[in-house]
């Protein structure tokens, strides 16, 4: 396992799942339930979204009140998206960007690591947690 991956996801308590869909048939929703079944508190983002698996969306990572910490900020959106999704992050004060399995984006990729941001893309977060050592 990649000690990167390995050290976002022990470290990690909050994850903000940027296109996150309360339809069950979605990824999206898979995923968040996974994780949240897995200790990690989920903030749902979506427009489209008041509640997802309990918890209250926003439309946006500016929307979510400064006294939630995000620790990742997971993507579910197209990768020509993920730019400005990197800026939104940084300025949240994200500590790492994973774009989802399928989504890479070289401008992202700039953007978050000239933060500092830990990067992973094209990786599925519930896989690799899936794939933690549990000693």
């Amino acid at each position: 396992m990649n000690r990167t991956i390995e050290r976002i996801l022990k470290e990690s308590k909050t994850i903000a799942v940027v296109g996150l869909s309360s339809d069950p048939s979605r990824a999206s929703f898979g995923v968040a339930r996974y994780l949240q079944r897995s200790g990690y508190r989920i903030v749902p983002v979506n427009p489209k979204e008041t509640e997802v698996l309990g918890e209250q969306a926003y439309p946006s990572l500016a929307a979510i009140p400064q006294e939630i910490n995000i620790d990742i900020v997971n993507v579910f959106r197209r990768p020509e998206q993920t730019p400005a999704v990197a800026q939104e992050a940084i300025i949240r004060g994200a500590k790492a960007l994973w774009l989802q399995s399928g989504i890479a984006n070289a401008e992202a990729l700039k953007i978050a690591q000239s933060a500092g941001l830990d990067y992973i893309e094209d990786e599925c977060i519930m896989i690799r947690h899936g794939q933690l050592p549990t000693a």
